[in-house]
């Protein structure tokens, strides 16, 4: 028999209070057109972004995140000294130790809570509100910040055609706290690694620093490019219309619903193709909103889910109390879907 106490948790767990912060700097395509040969109908039509956010020097990682939490934390009515975890999803901090949620976490007032970084791209959101969940029904944390952000501005190669126009800066974050209803379905994730190399990092950090130069990319001007996102586009596209909206139906399967019961389709905002073919697959109902924030933000990787998901809130177009199916899905390729009551 084991001699080890039971964890005693809340039954269930919801999301309690969402913030957003947007970069004050506005990026319409013109400014993407000086380096790129192609047009804003072009951009458009492949993608529709319009415009996106991109940070300032000043609008670090850290910056963005404390500003995104203190809406949260206001949001969700609960003071930083009870949050007892901080799940930062993010791929472009650029030290690789110590993770930034320690940081975060100081900045916001928290505290001393448990504080950790994960790197699950586009899926991130939904691995740490999956992570959260659990500490809240295991009893390790009554509350839990949980936070997406990108200055992808950072990783991006805007001599790339293929992608020079998609990445914008932003940082999202939620509070996961106890509730006596379930309010987080079960989440469907995974990953397919043996689709790895269609999104990745044009170069590792260790050939960039150490390695053979003559290899090195060069720019326009002769110099090494900063390692930058590449993506094989097509197979991304494939992959996430036709795969990511079976994983989509199994997250509404695990939840017990069908899309007639849905109010709100939050989908990682990575193309409007992909949103709308998704929609068409699912044969999701009119009555149902679909998040299309990817036309003013651009791909913010693992902050376009809550920011997407502020936004509908704060202009009106969803409301608190209503059922939303969330999935997330990137570079790895890792994926993450379930479904929320929104706060």
């Amino acid at each position: 028999m084991s001699k080890i106490k039971p964890s005693k948790g809340a039954p269930y767990a919801r999301i309690l209070g969402v913030g957003g912060y947007r970069p004050t700097r506005v990026v319409p395509n013109e400014v993407i057109l000086e380096k790129i040969d192609s047009s804003d109908e072009w951009i458009r039509s492949r993608s529709g972004i319009s415009t996106r956010h991109w940070a300032s020097p000043e609008e670090t990682v850290t910056a963005m995140s404390v500003e995104a939490s203190g809406k949260a934390i206001a949001d969700a009515g609960i003071t930083p000294e009870q949050i007892g975890a901080v799940i930062v999803s993010t791929v472009s901090h650029f030290k690789q130790t110590p993770a930034v949620a320690t940081e975060i976490a100081d900045k916001v007032g928290a505290g001393n809570p448990a504080a950790f970084d994960i790197s699950a791209g586009c899926a991130g959101f939904g691995y740490g509100l999956t992570l959260a969940k659990g500490m809240i029904v295991e009893g390790s944390a009554e509350y839990v910040l949980v936070i997406g952000v990108e200055r992808l501005s950072d990783l991006t190669d805007l001599e790339d055609r293929a992608t020079a126009f998609l990445f914008g800066d932003g940082a999202g974050a939620v509070i996961v706290g106890p509730s006596d209803e379930p309010h987080i379905g079960p989440t469907v994730w995974g990953s397919e690694g043996d689709k790895s190399e269609t999104i990745k990092q044009t170069v590792p950090w260790d050939e960039f620093h150490g390695g053979d130069v003559s290899a090195l990319p060069l720019n326009e001007a002769g110099e090494i490019k900063f390692p930058a996102i590449t993506q094989e586009g097509q197979a991304v596209f494939r992959w996430a219309v036709f795969e990511m909206a079976k994983v989509a139906q199994q997250a509404l399967d695990a939840a017990g619903i069908t899309a007639d019961d849905l109010d709100v389709f939050i989908p990682h905002q990575a193309n409007m193709r992909i949103i709308d073919s998704m929609v068409k697959t699912l044969k999701l109902p009119e009555h149902v909103t679909v998040a299309r924030d990817v036309e003013t933000t651009g791909n913010t990787s693992a902050a376009s889910i809550p920011l997407a998901m502020e936004r509908l809130l704060a202009t009106g177009k969803a409301k608190s109390g209503d059922t939303a199916l969330v999935i997330g899905f990137g570079a790895g390729l890792v994926y993450a879907a379930t479904v929320v009551t929104l706060p």
